[in-house]
């Protein structure tokens, strides 16, 4: 629970930080990113596998670059589900969107790790 929380709030970091970077999305106020953060989240624990599946093939004939339309479309189904969520700008907002939180998500399980624990690597010469 801990990781999954950990992993929600860096979302909210990134949709913040995508609120800042592309013009064309909008995030009413601050309880509103939370609930988008955690909702990602949930979006991709549940939808995300199953899209994935069914879209195994196009997913390996395009040697998985379109994981990040299915990323994207993830991230559009949480704006179309959470009110105080705006993306006005069509497909490429919700992709620049989806590829600033894809690289805070990577960077917080980086930092995180897979069992949900901080962790700091120190990497001495």
């Amino acid at each position: 629970m801990t990781a999954f929380l950990l992993r929600a709030l860096v979302s909210a970091l990134g949709l913040w930080a995508a609120t800042r970077w592309v013009p064309g999305i909008r995030i009413d106020n601050a309880g509103t990113l939370i609930l988008a953060g955690l909702l990602l989240g949930i979006v991709n624990a549940i939808v995300r596998p199953v899209v994935i599946l069914l879209t195994l093939p196009l997913t390996v004939l395009t040697l998985g670059i379109f994981l990040l339309v299915v990323n994207t479309a993830m991230l559009a189904l949480v704006a179309w589900i959470l009110p105080g969520f705006h993306l006005t700008g069509g497909f490429w907002t919700a992709f620049q969107a989806a590829l600033i939180v894809w690289v805070a998500g990577w960077l917080a399980s980086w930092l995180i790790g897979p069992k949900g624990r901080i962790e700091i690597h120190i990497h001495r010469p």
